[in-house]
């Protein structure tokens, strides 16, 4: 988002946990997360399709101990989870019909990102392609205002449900925000859509408790204001929802996943994706370096591209755009970053730098819903290289 010189609207939208696409988004991260526990080497890309009453899961996955590793266990568990545990909803974890169609990863594609294999020694990248970060100074996360902003409140309508406040909340829903930018800074928010999956009940009941639940998430950003606009399950009513009503498959958010469409994006998805597959974690690393920069006070706002070929360990190309905030020439930042004095694009460099191998106190599949970026729990969030940037540009004053 390039429109630093006129004021303008822009909008993101979020997704549930319990739409379809991000059902499929979770099995498949769930299944990532018990092949990585069994052996971090696994090489995992994990497919899932839901639609009505059925879950099929598709791939190529090694993995030592796969033997061991019930998928369809993992599904019903995953669906269950979520919420969708009674016969009411007519999707339910133990109604489904399951399908798996996983085989082994291609030998030519093991070849070039196992080290010591394939033409060259280190690990290559799993795939050709360019992968973005971004980061802006905007919000608490480092997240452009309109994702952040429906992220929050569908964190906060499902943790409602989960915790059965509102008995009549189901699992699938959507939020959308919009918000005016004024010299390039987030102003107020003109519009918020929630579309919430509910039990048959008036639309009023609904669209009361919505929008008293929308103000106690986005009055403390100062942005309401007494003319912005709610639309609240704005069809009239929202009773069939998730696969039973909608298809979905994994990797269907991938701008829901990351920015809210502010900046660029590759175009991999990432969920069901071991580490070794650049799409995600070279996005995860090439976030983790924009948010440092940004913190750092380089900028107030950053996006760093990185691309790859697969087999290839160095990165072919990596571009920097601080879209003209930088307090230092953008190629300044480029020449230290392709240096790798501070950070690391190799991919073997990368999933060591954030333990890709080895979540601790996070796992894939708490990525793979309400955003990939924003949350501290996960590696590529921390901000520890903010005293290296500092000190390499003389910005030791700069808070």
């Amino acid at each position: 988002m390039s429109k630093l010189k006129y004021d303008h609207v822009f909008t993101s939208e979020a997704v549930g946990a319990g739409h379809p696409d991000k059902i499929c988004d979770q099995v498949s991260d769930a299944v990532l997360d018990a092949c990585l526990e069994a052996d971090p080497n696994s090489r995992v890309a994990c497919e899932t399709l839901v639609a009505h009453d059925l879950v099929v899961n598709a791939g190529e996955i090694t993995c030592k101990g796969m033997e061991q590793i019930d998928t369809e266990n993992i599904a019903r568990e995953v669906v269950r989870d979520i919420g969708y545990d009674h016969k009411d909803l007519l999707f339910w974890d133990k109604s489904f019909e399951y399908i798996s169609k996983i085989h082994e990863q291609s030998p030519d594609i093991s070849m070039g990102v196992t080290e010591g294999t394939g033409l060259y020694e280190e690990q290559g990248a799993g795939d050709q392609g360019m992968m973005f970060g971004y980061a802006t100074n905007e919000t608490d996360e480092y997240m452009p205002a309109p994702i952040a902003f429906s992220h929050r409140l569908l964190r906060y309508l499902d943790s409602i449900r989960q915790e059965g406040r509102v008995s009549y909340l189901r699992p699938d829903a959507k939020s959308q925000v919009s918000v005016k930018y004024v010299n390039g800074k987030p102003d107020h928010i003109t519009a918020v859509v929630v579309s919430q999956q509910t039990d048959d009940i008036p639309l009023e009941t609904v669209r009361n408790d919505m929008v008293g639940f929308i103000n106690e998430v986005l009055e403390p950003t100062g942005m309401l204001r007494s003319d912005t606009e709610y639309y609240i399950n704005p069809t009239g009513g929202f009773v069939l929802g998730g696969p039973y009503a909608d298809a979905g498959l994994t990797g269907r958010k991938i701008i829901v996943d990351t920015y809210g469409g502010v900046g660029s994006h590759g175009g991999g998805a990432f969920s069901g994706k071991d580490p070794s597959k650049v799409d995600r974690s070279a996005a995860y690393y090439a976030r983790y370096v924009a948010k440092n920069i940004v913190a750092a006070g380089l900028a107030d706002k950053c996006e760093i591209q990185v691309a790859y070929a697969i087999g290839v360990a160095k990165p072919l190309s990596i571009n920097v755009d601080t879209y003209g905030t930088g307090v230092i020439e953008d190629q300044e930042i480029q020449d230290v970053l392709e240096s790798g004095e501070i950070f690391d694009f190799r991919p073997a460099a990368l999933i060591e730098d954030l333990n890709l191998l080895h979540p601790k106190g996070w796992s894939y599949r708490q990525a793979s819903s309400y955003g990939h970026f924003g949350r501290n729990i996960f590696p590529w969030e921390q901000l520890d290289k903010v005293d290296s940037l500092k000190a390499k540009f003389h910005l030791n004053g700069v808070k």
